[in-house]
């Protein structure tokens, strides 16, 4: 899977100065691309066989849904507040420079329901572990966090001991 790098435009100073951004919107314009992100994704995941596939806003919804297709598994958003119009749980957590909040309806996932958390990227591990408190909150197993890109330097792995992550492509800087 490492070809798929080569798909990814690196932007330098973005968004701010000494910041290298990894833009993945010129992989996901790519045919070959996008189906080998899925493929990547389905190929870990179509064993596991979970009841539902969350997305989280923005970017996990692309890969989400159509992994849950792939996969013959249903799809569940995990969004920022206030975008989703029936009852809902929350969870608040620290950024690096304060706090944001995911939310999911709160008949989203069944207890004892099985779940693959899919995003775009691993950085500091923050977002995807609100998402898995999400789920187990509701009485839903995590079976997999899987993501397209993972920032290792970033030590979000380590945030998200105790799960089984995968990631289809690895930055080490």
């Amino acid at each position: 899977m490492e070809h798929l790098k080569t798909l990814i435009r690196e932007v330098p100073d973005f968004p701010k100065p000494g910041i290298l951004f990894y833009d993945i919107t010129t992989l996901l314009k790519d045919k070959t691309g996008m189906k080998g992100i899925i493929d990547a994704f389905s190929h870990r995941y179509s064993g596991v066989q979970p009841d539902a596939v969350i997305g989280i806003e923005a970017r996990g919804f692309i890969f989400a849904p159509a992994l849950a297709c792939a996969i013959g598994s249903g799809f569940v958003p995990v969004r920022k507040p206030g975008k989703l119009p029936a009852e809902t749980s929350s969870v608040s957590y620290a950024l690096e420079y304060g706090q944001d909040t995911l939310q999911i309806h709160r008949d989203a996932i069944a207890p004892g329901s099985s779940v693959v958390i899919v995003d775009d990227l691993l950085a500091t591990g923050g977002t995807a572990k609100a998402a898995a408190k999400l789920v187990e909150d509701l009485g839903g197993k995590v079976a997999g966090i899987g993501f397209l890109v993972e920032l290792t330097f970033l030590g979000g792995r380590e945030k998200l001991a105790g799960y089984d992550v995968f990631s289809i492509l690895k930055y080490d800087k």
